[in-house]
C-alpha cells in the first residue's frame, strides 16, 4: 500500500477505523456508484446533441434520480462479492481470500461498466438503453464478430476510456484493506457478523427493489419517467446493466382486460381487415425497398420548411423520384432496429416491448405480403445483401411466407463485399433487377440495403464522389441515393417495369445532425413512398402514417378482397384511422392528430401537443383530455398483446 499513499484520501484516518471491514465495504460499494455517476455524465457529454432540453437543474435531477438506478444494478452485479466479504470466518482475511474477492469484483464490475460504456456510443444507433434482446440479436446475427471489432477500432478512445475506468478502479479497490484487528472466533463477532449480514440482506433487497416499503413494486424502466422532462431523457437516467437485468427472460406479451367485453374492444378497434371491394384483384407486381437507416431528415424534398427553404438533403434521386410518386411527409417508423421494421413492413406487425423476430412468439402463424400474395399466384423473394442469416432475416422471410431468400450467398461474388455488412449496394442492387427480370409475374419481392450503416463506409471507387460531411452517415445516403437510381435506371427499361408498385420506406431513423429531429417524436420520422412505373399514382397525403400501414394500403390498392390481420391501416381510404404507435423505453407512444401521448404501466403519463411544442418540455396531462384517444390507445395495446400471447394473427386456416 505504500506506493498508493500519495493517492489516499483517507491517510489521516486512524489504521484500526479503515481496516474495519464494513467501513471498507461501504467504501468499494461507493466506488462503483461513483464510476456509474461519472459514466451518465460521460454520456451526456458525448450526445448533447440528442438532449435538447437538458440544462444544469435538469441534469442534476437526472443525476439524483440516476443514483436509484444504480444502487440496483451494482448490487445485483456485486450480490456475490458482497455475500462473500461478509460471512464471519477467519479466512477471510487471509491474503488468498482477499485476492480471490478481488478478482470477482473486477470481473464483475468490468463487464458491466463494458456495457455502459458502449452504449455511450450505441446509444446512438438504437436511440435506447441496450437491453436483454441485444443477446438474442447476437445469436441470429452471424456477422456480429466482425461489427463489434470494427465498433472498438472506430470508436476506440470509449475502449480506452473503459480501460482508464477499470484501472482506476482497481488501484482505488486496494486503497482500504480489511484486517483482523479483534478476536474474529469470539461469540460476539459472530452475532455482529449474523447480524450484519442479515442487516445487509434487507438492504440490499429494498435497493435492488428501489424502496423497502411493502407496497413498493420492483424499480423498473419507466420509473425513470419522474425525473425527466421527454421520454427520451429517460436513458440518462437509466444505466446499461440495469436496463439488461431488468429485461432478461422478460415475456413481451401478456394478457391485457381494459376492456372486458370482447364486443366492446372489436368496436374500438380490431386489427381484422375485411375489404369491402369487388371486382377483381388487379396482379399488377410490387417492390418493397427497405433503405437502411434512411432517416426523414436526410430527405430534401420531405424538408422544404427547414433553413428558409434552403435544406437540399442528400437524397437527390428520391427527390426526383418523390415529385413522380404519391408520398406520405408525416410517416413514422415502428421501431429502432433493422429488425423491428421487417415485420411492421411485410406482416403489419409492430415493435412493441421487444422485437417479433426474437420474442417468445416468434413461431407465432402470421399473415404478411408474401404469404397472402403467394396464395393469389404471386412468386416471392426477399433480398438482403448481408451474408445469409444475418439478424435472422432469412428465418424470418420463411415464417412470413417467402419463398424465395437471396443473400450474399446467392451473389456468391466477394468482388462487392464491404468487409463488414454485405455486398454493396450499388451492385446487389443491380443484381435484384437481373433477378427480378427472369422473375414470372406476377411477383412480390422485398430488397433491404446494407451499405449506409456503421463503420460508414462507401466503395473505393466512390470515395472523391461522396466526400465526408457533416456526419459520417451522410456520404453513404449519398451512395445508396446513387445505389437506387442506377437501380431504377436500369428496371424503367424493363417488360413489367410499368405494371409494378414500387414502395420505398427506411428501416429505423439513425444518427442526426439538426435538431428538429432529436426529439422522441421525430427520431422514428422515415419516409414513405408509393411510386407506380407508369406514373399513375401521384400526390401527397400530410395525415400520419406510420410502416405497418403498407401491408393493408398495398392489398388494398391490388384490391384484394379476403380478410386478413393488420395493426396498420389503409391509408388510400380517407376514412381510416391515422395514428402511429411506438414503444420508448418500457412505454408506449401513441401519436394521434396534433398529439404525442405517453402510456406507462397501464396509465397515461403524459400528453404533448407535438406541433406546437415540438421539443415535448409541456405535459398537459392534468389539463386536456383525450378520452377517445386513450379509448383507441388502449384497445391497440389490448388487441396486439392478447393476439401476440394466444397466437392468434391469422384469420381462420390462413
Amino acid at each position: 500500500m505504500s506506493n498508493l499513499k500519495f493517492m489516499n484520501p483517507f491517510r489521516f484516518l486512524q489504521k484500526k477505523y479503515l481496516s474495519n471491514e464494513y467501513i471498507v465495504m461501504v467504501y468499494r460499494f461507493a466506488l462503483v456508484m461513483f464510476l456509474y455517476s461519472a459514466g451518465r455524465v460521460l454520456f451526456l457529454l458525448f450526445n448533447t446533441s440528442m438532449f435538447p432540453n437538458v440544462d444544469f437543474t435538469s441534469f442534476l435531477r437526472i443525476m439524483r434520480g440516476g443514483v436509484m438506478f444504480d444502487t440496483s444494478a451494482v448490487l445485483y452485479l456485486n450480490a456475490l462479492y458482497f455475500l462473500l466479504f461478509l460471512l464471519p470466518f477467519n479466512f477471510k482475511f487471509k491474503l488468498w481470500y482477499q485476492r480471490m474477492l478481488k478478482w470477482i469484483f473486477m470481473i464483475t464490475n468490468s463487464i458491466g461498466l463494458a456495457f455502459n460504456h458502449g452504449d455511450i456510443i450505441y446509444f446512438r444507433f438504437i436511440l435506447k438503453r441496450t437491453t436483454a434482446d441485444v443477446f438474442d440479436i447476437i445469436r441470429h446475427d452471424i456477422s456480429n464478430a466482425r461489427l463489434i471489432f470494427s465498433f472498438f477500432y472506430d470508436f476506440w478512445y470509449i475502449a480506452l476510456i473503459w480501460l482508464f475506468t477499470i484501472w482506476l478502479l482497481a488501484k482505488l479497490y486496494s486503497i482500504l484493506e480489511p484486517s483482523a484487528s479483534f478476536k474474529v472466533n469470539s461469540w460476539k463477532y459472530r452475532g455482529l457478523s449474523f447480524f450484519a449480514l442479515v442487516l445487509f440482506s434487507g438492504l440490499s433487497i429494498a435497493g435492488m427493489r428501489g424502496g423497502y416499503m411493502p407496497s413498493t413494486r420492483p424499480i423498473s424502466m419507466n420509473n425513470a419517467g419522474k425525473y425527466v422532462n421527454s421520454p427520451e431523457e429517460m436513458s440518462l437516467v437509466h444505466n446499461t446493466p440495469f436496463c439488461i437485468l431488468r429485461t432478461l427472460g422478460k415475456k413481451s406479451f401478456k394478457v391485457m382486460n381494459f376492456y372486458k367485453s370482447e364486443d366492446e374492444l372489436e368496436e374500438i378497434y380490431s386489427p381484422v381487415r375485411v375489404p369491402d371491394r369487388t371486382g377483381p384483384m388487379k396482379k399488377d407486381n410490387v417492390v418493397v425497398i427497405i433503405l437502411e437507416s434512411f432517416s426523414r431528415e436526410f430527405v430534401g424534398s420531405l424538408n422544404k420548411d427547414l433553413f428558409n427553404g434552403q435544406y437540399k438533403g442528400y437524397t437527390p434521386f428520391l427527390d426526383s423520384l418523390i415529385t413522380k410518386s404519391f408520398v406520405y411527409p408525416n410517416a413514422f417508423a415502428n421501431g429502432r432496429k433493422s429488425i423491428d421494421a421487417i415485420p411492421s413492413i411485410t406482416a403489419s406487425i409492430p415493435a412493441l416491448v421487444l422485437p417479433y423476430v426474437v420474442s417468445e412468439r416468434s413461431g407465432n402463424k402470421i399473415n404478411s405480403l408474401a404469404s397472402i400474395l403467394a396464395a393469389e399466384g404471386y412468386q416471392t423473394s426477399f433480398f438482403h445483401g448481408a451474408p445469409n442469416g444475418s439478424m435472422g432475416f432469412d428465418a424470418f422471410a420463411k415464417i412470413a411466407g417467402f419463398q424465395n431468400y437471396l443473400g450474399k450467398n446467392e451473389y456468391n461474388d466477394d468482388e462487392g463485399f464491404d468487409g463488414v455488412w454485405g455486398i454493396w449496394d450499388e451492385p446487389f442492387f443491380q443484381f435484384f433487377a437481373d433477378k427480378i427480370d427472369k422473375m414470372q409475374e406476377p411477383f412480390f419481392n422485398t430488397i433491404f440495403s446494407v451499405s449506409s450503416h456503421h463503420p460508414f463506409n462507401v466503395p473505393e471507387q466512390y470515395r472523391s464522389k461522396f466526400p465526408e460531411e457533416h456526419i459520417p452517415l451522410q456520404k453513404c445516403i449519398r451512395y445508396t441515393d446513387f445505389a437506387l437510381q442506377q437501380f431504377f435506371a436500369k428496371v424503367s427499361k424493363m417488360r413489367w417495369f410499368k405494371n409494378t408498385l414500387f414502395v420505398i420506406t427506411a428501416d429505423h431513423c439513425a444518427q442526426s445532425e439538426l435538431k428538429e429531429y432529436k426529439t422522441s417524436v421525430y427520431n422514428y420520422a422515415v419516409p414513405l413512398i408509393f411510386f407506380k412505373g407508369d406514373g399513375t399514382l401521384v400526390g401527397k397525403d400530410d395525415a400520419l402514417a406510420q410502416q405497418i400501414d403498407i401491408m393493408p394500403t398495398v392489398l388494398s390498392y391490388l384490391n384484394y378482397s379476403k380478410p386478413f390481420v393488420a395493426f396498420g391501416n389503409n391509408l388510400f381510404k380517407q376514412s381510416s384511422p391515422r395514428f402511429a404507435i411506438n414503444y420508448i423505453e418500457d412505454s408506449y407512444q401513441f401519436l394521434e392528430g396534433d398529439f404525442a401521448i405517453y402510456f406507462t404501466d397501464n396509465k397515461l403519463t403524459g400528453i404533448f401537443n407535438r406541433k406546437d411544442d415540438p421539443n415535448l418540455r409541456h405535459n398537459l396531462l392534468g389539463s386536456i383530455h383525450l378520452e377517445t384517444q386513450e379509448k383507441l390507445f388502449k384497445a391497440i395495446i389490448q388487441q396486439f398483446n392478447n393476439r401476440m400471447a394466444q397466437n392468434r394473427l391469422v384469420i381462420g386456416n390462413q
